[in-house]
């Protein structure tokens, strides 16, 4: 049988306060920069959670350490897995996005499988995030990745690091 994942592509980490975090991240440990997005009803579509539809809202910023990018994530609202996982776990690693030859194939063996979806949305109109159950099996939920051809990262709505603070 072929591997279905095929690199790990970034680890999620469910923060309560964005802001503070990137600062410990980049001025305590020289991480980033920091990208940072909002992800709500007016920069995500078809916005779901457990399979049924849902606008939820969060906070996030993307750094890249060596070949893997770190999300940290701040719920805006109570909806939200992230708010979920927050207030059952408190702050920490809530993903692993893996990366798969198909993100169709992917999809497709997770319902041949049982694998549910907990969350689920396509930002910006080209790349899908889908959050699947695989925390039985691999002791961690993985979040499968779908970009359009062409996708291309939007402009942030601010970057912090240690040298340039917005």
């Amino acid at each position: 049988m072929e591997p279905l994942f095929t690199e790990v592509l970034q680890v999620g980490v469910v923060v309560k306060d964005l802001d503070q975090t990137m600062k410990t991240y980049a001025d305590k440990y020289g991480i980033g920069p920091w990208n940072v997005y909002e992800f709500n009803k007016d920069t995500v579509a078809d916005m779901s959670i457990g399979g049924k539809r849902m606008d939820y809202a969060m906070r996030l910023a993307l750094a890249d350490i060596g070949g893997v990018q770190w999300e940290l994530i701040e719920p805006l609202d109570d909806r939200n897995d992230y708010a979920r996982f927050l207030k059952e776990h408190g702050e920490g690693i809530h993903h692993v996005a893996l990366d798969t030859d198909s993100y169709e194939s992917a999809v497709e063996f997770c319902e041949k499988n049982g694998i549910s979806p907990m969350q689920y949305g396509y930002w910006g109109r080209n790349f899908r995030y889908d959050y699947r159950d695989t925390q039985d099996d691999l002791k961690c939920i993985v979040e499968l990745y779908g970009p359009d051809p062409g996708f291309e990262w939007p402009e942030p709505l601010a970057v912090y690091s240690k040298e340039k603070v917005w």
